[in-house]
């Protein structure tokens, strides 16, 4: 799941589709209602939209896990990111916060979250 009018976020997504050769990964805005109802299934804090968050059976990651877990599903060169997982989350998400805050300031947001392309829909939630 993903900030569905967050131009940075917007582009992580594209990044994942063009590079996601075994089809496995499905999309959802946060602000969505698919995203909301999720989050609330998962015991999210669906006010809380600073984070991208991916779903495994049923267990959920956040922030950094999340992104270094993607990279690894991804596989090679992004998988060779895998192994920052070793640094402890509240180190790792020192970066991936800063970003977060600023991320509508320094990438923009458009005003309704995205929609698909007649392609991807079969990607979306």
């Amino acid at each position: 799941m993903f900030d569905g009018v967050c131009n940075l976020c917007n582009g992580s997504v594209n990044f994942f589709i063009t590079r996601d050769k075994k089809d496995i990964f499905r999309f959802a805005a946060l602000q969505s209602d698919i995203g909301i109802e999720i989050q609330k299934r998962l015991n999210i804090d669906h006010e809380n939209i600073d984070s991208f968050i991916l779903i495994e059976d049923n267990r959920y990651f956040k922030k950094s896990t999340a992104a270094l877990r993607v990279a690894s599903m991804l596989g090679f060169p992004y998988s060779l990111l895998y192994p920052l997982l070793l640094i402890p989350p509240f180190i790792r998400n020192i970066v991936y916060d800063t970003v977060a805050k600023y991320r509508y300031k320094w990438f923009g947001r458009k005003e309704y979250c995205r929609v698909p392309t007649a392609e991807e829909k079969a990607k979306f939630l």
